[in-house]
């Protein structure tokens, strides 16, 4: 069973997030990032959440802020490099969003639904069928 982490800055939409997982069999847990947790990631340490996961799944809006959410993205990038990260974005992607290099991450623009997030997660394991595009709405 695929162990994910859920870390969304609203308890009800991370909540809703980690509820469509679970129908699709992932074991989630569920954080509410630096919004409501003291969050070592953000200064560059491991988070044990984190390292119980196979694949990370963030709100790109996890820290409060654009700039406090590139900082937590670029940081759990650094201190966990092999766990792939799905990012979750409602509107539009922010330009610091990164889908190659040594930030990737797996980016899933608006409404992320179960079968959104389900197919997410599949190509960040790279268990997607070949030639899939990124998740957009």
């Amino acid at each position: 069973m695929t162990r994910v982490l859920v870390v969304h800055h609203d308890l009800d939409l991370g909540g809703q997030e980690v509820d469509s997982l679970r129908r699709f069999g992932y074991q989630v847990t569920e954080c509410g990032g630096p919004t409501r947790n003291v969050c070592p990631v953000l200064s560059g340490h491991p988070c044990d959440l984190a390292e119980r996961a196979d694949v990370l799944v963030y709100d790109v809006w996890a820290s409060g802020d654009s700039d406090g959410s590139k900082v937590l993205i670029d940081n759990i990038r650094d201190v966990h490099p092999d766990t792939p990260v799905v990012l979750t974005s409602p509107g539009l992607a922010l330009d610091w969003e990164e889908e190659t290099g040594e930030h990737a991450v797996t980016i899933v623009t608006g409404q992320p639904t179960g079968a959104r997030l389900h197919a997410a997660i599949q190509a960040a394991i790279g268990e997607a069928p070949a030639g899939q595009a990124p998740i957009a709405g």
